[in-house]
């Protein structure tokens, strides 16, 4: 496992034990009460860390108003201005995403990792493709992973000139494979917590699948202590998909549904049923298996690794717990009966 050096935000303690999931507020800057609301909504579906967008000095009134309503980590995402960064300091910001080499010369770096430094606030730098220094993507040519992480490393050496090290890196892209290979270098270069993402991943759909493959690999190799799934899309949906990416490769507990595709032998509305049995136990803070299978092919092998599970019939469906069938049951009762064992587990 990665040596990670811990970083706090908040009360968040990024050290690789618990991967902690990120948003954006997608809402304008200046409509505080809107920022509010969206913060809240996004608590209440999960998120454990907001990114705030603080283009100028009067957004900084985004900062006591959405801390005031929230108990998570609130992130300022400021870009050239060092100013913004000294406000958001005093304003009681719990980190900044900044980059260091583009604030200016280094009385304003030495001025943003003293404040920071003195209130122990970290500083995420960011790095993507699409942002990348002229005389770093001349060396390469491209916007390579190499190119990706020595940008980074050069940010991060500029604020450790200042004797700050209370650092979070993203090296984040567009394109998978490149964002993959940029935090598997990245992760060997430095002890930095990484936050990972797919950056412009797209819509809701490919949005998903794009930062499951980028996201998921990366947690699969024990990369990463904070992930945000970006959507264009209501940002709460992230939060969702966040906690079934973490879920998917074992780093996030809860109910796990295992389902067949169905095939030409299935006799009840499988599909129906699996989406039934998704949304009755979606709420449920249970570690568990649920197996919603078609027929007795494959049903009762795959219901009997689950803590629960029904295997279809024609109309009906034979309930299991722990491998041991329980009873026939009709097929309009699937969702019911379930729910009924799951209680009891």
């Amino acid at each position: 496992m990665r040596n990670v050096k811990p970083v706090k935000v908040g009360e968040c303690v990024l050290d690789g034990r618990h991967i902690y999931i990120q948003s954006m507020l997608s809402a304008r800057s200046d409509d505080i009460e809107g920022s509010v609301k969206q913060a809240i909504e996004l608590e209440k579906a999960g998120c454990e860390i907001i990114r705030a967008a603080i283009p100028d000095m009067d957004a900084i009134k985004l900062i006591p108003a959405i801390k005031e309503a929230v108990s998570i980590p609130l992130v300022a995402d400021i870009h050239f201005d060092y100013r913004l960064a000294l406000e958001a300091a005093a304003a009681g910001i719990d980190k900044i995403r900044i980059n260091p080499g583009n604030i200016g010369d280094m009385d304003r770096v030495k001025q943003v990792a003293d404040a920071c430094k003195s209130k122990n606030i970290p500083i995420r730098i960011g790095v993507n493709s699409g942002s990348l220094e002229k005389e770093i993507l001349a060396k390469y040519g491209s916007p390579t992973p190499e190119a990706l992480v020595e940008s980074a490393m050069g940010h991060a050496s500029l604020l450790e000139r200042f004797d700050y090290d209370n650092i979070v890196i993203s090296i984040k892209s567009s394109d998978v494979n490149r964002m993959i290979a940029s935090y598997r270098l990245a992760a060997e270069k430095c002890s930095y917590p990484l936050h990972l993402g797919v950056t412009e991943a797209g819509t809701e759909r490919m949005g998903l699948i794009k930062s499951a493959v980028g996201i998921g690999s990366l947690l699969c190799d024990d990369i990463g202590e904070t992930i945000r799934v970006s959507l264009t899309d209501d940002p709460v949906k992230e939060i969702a998909a966040a906690k079934d990416i973490l879920k998917a490769v074992g780093k996030r507990g809860g109910v796990k549904i295992v389902s067949c595709p169905t095939c030409g032998r299935t006799r009840i509305d499988l599909v129906k049923a699996a989406k039934d049995v998704e949304a009755a136990v979606s709420d449920l803070d249970k570690d568990i298996t649920v197996a919603v299978m078609g027929c007795a092919v494959n049903g009762p092998g795959e219901a009997r690794e689950a803590d629960v599970g029904i295997a279809g019939g024609d109309g009906c469906a034979v309930i299991f717990r722990k491998g041991e069938i329980l009873r026939k049951i009709k097929e309009e009762d699937i969702v019911c009966e379930l729910l009924k064992e799951i209680d009891r587990l």
